[in-house]
């Protein structure tokens, strides 16, 4: 879970550095060898097994029973033997089921807007609605609430300036820079205790204090008022002591691609990636993004449902959206977790992730794809990590937010590429999985060297961690884990516990839980073996003599 598992690579000109990938942010990525590259073939295989289904004399439907049976065997076999076979589960890859297209360079004309309320490093909890004209002026409202639902509006920020985009980001592949100016940004606060907290900030500085004198005094607050914290043309500027900042829009990146619905033509969705907002709050000043927040959304070509959208498109700073009520979804971690697309953290990373959550012994699992492409499609390499994790207790600082304690006890190491492999080879052994040779596409152990020092890995490591689960719209569940230090150090003191959350995981299969499942409540075996041929990763031992029994019925 750590930023002890952040992953630092910097090799022949390749950044490739883990900003704070934690135990919970690994990707899983199959060992090469005989089942990675047959899992590779599947789809011309499947085409293949589909035309031999078919054939009259069903020599393929007759064998289906020894499949099973060897496949059965296999895992029982690879179980006693301290291992097991490492199968590719259809949700081990990420869940994106269109193509994705890069417009570069962005078009960013139009009216964007979140998709649901936000959280932010403090924490703070937020909605925005951007605009941007083709003169290149934008304008833009962020609505800040005091719960993590956006029921409660505490004040709205009405942004007024100019953006301009510049050229392909060198550091952020796949990324546009831009340069922006402020020309106005005002402020509407919709209580008294707002008025009150935001004076209390202003005046933690000398300079802020003179900004709160400008400020009318709580009893005489008057709703809808707005006033004004910064004028290019009056060059006035109180932003600074509040920690605001526009740095967001100096890293811009612009997504399409179909979203499919049953019964229904696809839809077209527009996604807007703004710069990431650093998670100390003292470096937001300084700080030029090289990763991204939760997109933006088209208000014109949004994902369906969207509850929220509508309500946050047709608002402003007088009238701020207050998002419909959710359902509380408890924290139950039981099953597996995976990206739904390629993600991008600081410090230049791609990765996608897997976790497994086996919540009879509270034990974890996890793995992290590496990548060197904002498409997820060309690996550098993949690590393996696993350990424990406490019971839940919510958190104080964070509403809606769990805290737990994450231990890290275990690591596997597979190099991806040839730049990756030579760096291992060329690094002490003892600092990275002890003596032999690296060779690519191989899994190594590193537990026994305490970690690997040249991808920044520690054993054993305790991290600090904050979760979340909510409901999307299509009843997907989704699984938020705390946001990594954009320094790159780890969570690994309370104090340093995150205050806001990653990209969601999606629940793609609650398949722990069946391992553990007494007899009588595991599905029958038919409900298995009902699923256009494919075997079951595993069945109880006493239905074996009952599957051979049905194989020689069937070929007599």
């Amino acid at each position: 879970m750590s930023a002890q598992l952040d992953l630092q690579l910097s090799t022949a000109g390749r950044v490739s550095a883990e900003g704070g990938a934690g135990p919970l942010q690994l990707l899983r990525r199959a060992p090469a060898g005989p089942l990675a590259f047959a899992a590779a073939r599947e789809p011309r295989a499947r085409a293949s097994l589909h035309a031999q289904w078919r054939r009259p004399d069903g020599m393929l439907e007759a064998m289906l029973p020894y499949i099973c049976v060897l496949v059965l065997l296999g895992e029982v076999t690879g179980m006693a033997g301290g291992s097991r076979l490492h199968w590719e589960p259809h949700c081990q890859q990420p869940l994106t089921r269109a193509p994705v297209t890069a417009l570069l360079p962005p078009r960013l004309e139009g009216p964007w807007i979140s998709t649901g309320c936000e959280v932010r490093p403090g924490p703070e909890f937020l909605t925005r609605s951007y605009t941007f004209f083709p003169s290149r002026l934008f304008r833009a409202h962020q609505f800040y609430y005091r719960d993590p639902l956006c029921q409660e509006p505490a004040h709205s920020l009405v942004i007024k300036g100019k953006v301009r985009l510049r050229r392909a980001s060198w550091v952020t592949q796949g990324a546009t820079e831009a340069d922006y100016q402020l020309h106005k940004v005002g402020i509407v606060f919709h209580s008294r205790l707002a008025l009150l907290d935001i004076a209390r900030r202003l005046n933690q500085t000398q300079v802020g204090q003179d900004c709160a004198q400008q400020l009318p005094p709580a009893r005489a607050w008057v709703p809808g008022a707005l006033y004004e914290l910064l004028s290019a043309r009056a060059g006035q500027d109180c932003t600074v002591a509040l920690g605001f900042t526009m740095h967001e829009l100096s890293l811009v990146r612009m997504q399409r691609h179909l979203q499919l619905q049953p019964q229904a033509r696809p839809w077209l969705v527009e996604e807007l990636y703004l710069g990431d907002i650093h998670t100390d709050w003292a470096e937001r000043q300084h700080y030029r993004p090289t990763g991204y927040q939760h997109p933006l959304q088209s208000a014109l070509h949004h994902a369906r449902p969207c509850p929220a959208c509508g309500l946050i498109a047709h608002s402003d700073e007088h009238h701020p959206p207050i998002l419909p009520t959710q359902v509380a979804v408890p924290l139950h971690l039981r099953g597996r977790w995976v990206s739904p697309g390629c993600e991008v953290r600081p410090a230049v990373l791609f990765l996608t992730r897997l976790f497994t959550f086996h919540g009879h012994n509270r034990s974890w699992e996890g793995y992290y794809h590496h990548f060197s492409d904002p498409a997820c499609r060309q690996p550098t390499f993949t690590i393996y990590a696993a350990g424990r994790y406490t019971r839940g207790m919510q958190s104080t600082k964070v509403l809606g937010g769990t805290e737990l304690v994450f231990q890290v006890t275990r690591a596997r190491v597979t190099p991806m590429d040839q730049v990756t492999t030579a760096m291992l080879n060329f690094s002490e052994p003892s600092s990275c999985g002890g003596p032999g040779v690296w060779s690519l596409g191989t899994e190594r152990d590193v537990t026994a060297t305490n970690g690997c020092l040249p991808l920044g890995i520690r054993l054993p490591h305790v991290e600090y961690e904050l979760f979340k689960m909510e409901q999307d719209p299509l009843g997907r569940s989704l699984l938020f884990i705390g946001q990594r230090p954009t320094d790159g150090s780890s969570p690994d003191t309370p104090e340093k516990r995150p205050t806001s959350y990653q990209a969601p995981l999606v629940l793609c299969e609650e398949v722990a839980q069946d391992f553990y499942r007494a007899p009588q409540h595991r599905p029958p075996l038919q409900k298995l073996l009902n699923s256009r041929g494919r075997c079951p990763p595993v069945a109880p031992l006493p239905f074996l003599c009952l599957v051979l029994g049905l194989a020689f019925l069937r070929w007599l």
